[in-house]
């Protein structure tokens, strides 16, 4: 959303129109935050509020490097990488493609948002639909940004990054194989498979530009939800409720999956805000962290819109008990506890 101001000019000259976009709103928020941080120090001079202000200043500053890049990275593939370079990689046959589109993601990575447009774009360049949804789970669960993320967010706990890269990616080419099988083409609309057209040459910087301030707006902002939410936890809701799900396992599984999906996080960013949330055990942790990728209610949205809601109210719900299934199924097998 933008602000447009007209102004006159000299006859024949075009219009100048400034814009101010939602990066301008922003930054103009932080400027206010700066000159008036003596009243919000006096403001938060109470020991609930500065608690919580530590953990979302805590879960922002660590988590906004990871989501600076991942953006950056998913400019550049938007801009600079063509959907028929994967296209030429993966094998004809729709269980082996599965296979391929599942590791591609650790290679090209990209958040979820981007994800969709660019499994839009595999499917109307022919791609396998189970290929293209395959990369669309997998891009953003198991790229080198958010493995590193996971392990800068647990130190010294290897196995909570392998867990999550094994359940993330089984969930991925499960789903893959699942839609080979029994997907229909008639659940997708039309004009999520109708051919799309290649970024030109001198426009490849212009999207490569818009695509990351996009992202790094739009993810930023889930980012600031999900911190806010966070240090609304660790503040309003009392230590032995986080003790109950530590000690009722079943309990602190289904709610952090839960949570998983509503608080619709980055995957950027997610590692940061499970691991602040230290009564919890492990692997209630490790299931946010798998099934958020996976599926919330912003990908629901943007599968409906996308892919159309026939698509959308199938996959989304199949999606979130595999992944809840493959995140237990990982954690049991590395060990995490």
């Amino acid at each position: 959303m933008s602000i447009v101001s007209d102004t006159e000019t000299e006859p024949g000259r075009p219009t100048r129109r400034f814009r101010i976009s939602s990066v301008e709103v922003l930054c103009a928020i932080l400027l206010i935050a700066i000159l008036a941080q003596g009243w919000l120090q006096q403001v938060f001079d109470v020991p609930a509020l500065r608690t919580g202000s530590t953990v979302f200043v805590a879960v922002c500053v660590q988590a906004l490097p990871f989501l600076v890049l991942g953006v950056l990275i998913s400019g550049a593939i938007a801009a600079f990488v063509p959907a028929r370079v994967l296209e030429k990689v993966l094998p004809r046959r729709a269980g082996a493609a599965v296979g391929v589109a599942g590791l591609a993601g650790v290679a090209l990575p990209g958040c979820e948002c981007a994800s969709v447009p660019v499994a839009r774009r595999l499917m109307g360049q022919g791609v396998a639909p189970a290929a293209a949804l395959t990369f669309l789970l997998a891009a953003p669960a198991v790229n080198p940004v958010v493995l590193v993320a996971t392990a800068v967010a647990f130190p010294g706990k290897p196995e909570m990054v392998l867990a999550r890269f094994a359940g993330s990616l089984a969930t991925a080419m499960v789903m893959g194989w699942l839609w080979a099988r029994w997907g229909k083409l008639e659940w997708i609309t039309a004009r999520a498979l109708r051919r799309l057209p290649d970024v030109a040459g001198g426009q490849r910087w212009r999207v490569f530009a818009e695509t990351a301030r996009t992202d790094l707006v739009e993810a930023g902002g889930f980012l600031v939800l999900g911190a806010l939410i966070s240090s609304a936890l660790n503040v309003l809701v009392p230590a032995k409720w986080f003790g109950v799900l530590g000690t009722q396992l079943v309990l602190g599984v289904v709610v952090m999956a839960v949570l998983a999906v509503v608080l619709a996080l980055c995957s950027e960013a997610d590692a940061f805000v499970a691991a602040s949330l230290t009564a919890l055990p492990l692997l209630p942790k490790l299931v946010f962290l798998v099934v958020g990728p996976a599926i919330d209610v912003k990908l629901f949205a943007l599968q409906a819109g996308t892919f159309g809601r026939s698509f959308a109210v199938r996959f989304a719900p199949v999606t979130f008990v595999v992944a809840v299934a493959c995140a237990l199924g990982a954690g049991f097998l590395v060990g995490v506890a």
